[in-house]
């Protein structure tokens, strides 16, 4: 039988990991996923946050648990895959939202250890989390993989609209989140036979509430729409790619960036 569009949307009964989702981003992904009506563990190193941000939520009457997890540690993972099994017996959704950039210094005198880091946190952690949660997915021939790219996946930033006070991403983010985003095609390729769907959402310029307003005015006259992004912004296609609603977009990537890439 044809499916509503709310039919479509509905996450009832569904279990989800958000990585890194106790903070920005990550907290309306988790607020996304709950208001259709899943149950979301959000995972980060910084458990008392995660939990924190997870007791906010039950009280806005969500089905949120916080728990630690450090995506760049293949056990960790396996563990929090673990929990989520045993306690409710499926995992349909994984975010691979942790990520940030690390980068004090910039070419030719970049330090590599940041470059290093960069990739491991962004990178292999996406790639650790995507293997661990379709391990279970497989056998259910179902699931969704939604990862973390950025417009610098296909974009450089250019230098100049940064001020002095903005410490801005540079190379390794950038390419960090350019192997995110090709990644996410690669692993659409392996698990498609599956039923699995692997897509990419690219934020443009969401800037955090600590960002200097000067360089928020920069942004803002940059992108066509005359606004930075909002966290909430990105809860659509979350709920798409998440959902029935999404289930025939695999490989994709969405940018979100206020019209900031067809300039």
């Amino acid at each position: 039988m044809t499916k509503t569009i709310q039919e479509l949307f509905d996450l009832t009964g569904r279990t989800a990991i958000v990585t890194g989702g106790g903070t920005h981003l990550g907290t309306a992904f988790t607020e996304a996923l709950c208001d259709l009506g899943a149950k979301v563990y959000i995972a980060s190193r910084r458990a008392r946050l995660c939990e924190e941000v997870a007791e906010r939520l039950r009280g806005r009457g969500m089905d949120v648990v916080g728990t630690e997890c450090d995506v760049t540690d293949e056990s960790q993972v396996e563990a929090l895959v673990e929990r989520v099994m045993v306690e409710n017996g499926r995992l349909d959704i994984a975010v691979c939202n942790a990520g940030g950039s690390f980068t004090t210094s910039y070419p030719p005198d970049g330090d590599i250890d940041e470059f290093k880091q960069t990739l491991d946190v962004n990178l292999t952690g996406t790639y650790i989390t995507a293997q661990c949660a379709t391990r279970v997915m497989i056998p259910e021939k179902r699931g969704s993989i939604i990862t973390l790219g950025s417009i610098g996946a296909t974009l450089s930033m250019d230098p100049r609209i940064y001020n002095s006070e903005f410490n801005r991403s540079g190379p390794p983010y950038l390419a960090a989140k350019g192997g995110v985003l090709n990644l996410t095609r690669a692993l659409a390729a392996e698990f498609g036979e599956y039923g699995i769907t692997v897509n990419c959402i690219s934020p443009g310029q969401v800037p955090r509430i600590d960002t200097n307003v000067d360089q928020i005015e920069t942004f803002r006259n940059m992108v066509p729409l005359r606004r930075t992004g909002l966290p909430e912004d990105l809860k659509g296609s979350l709920a798409l790619l998440a959902s029935d609603a999404g289930v025939w977009i695999t490989g994709q990537e969405i940018r979100i960036d206020g019209g900031w890439s067809i300039w």
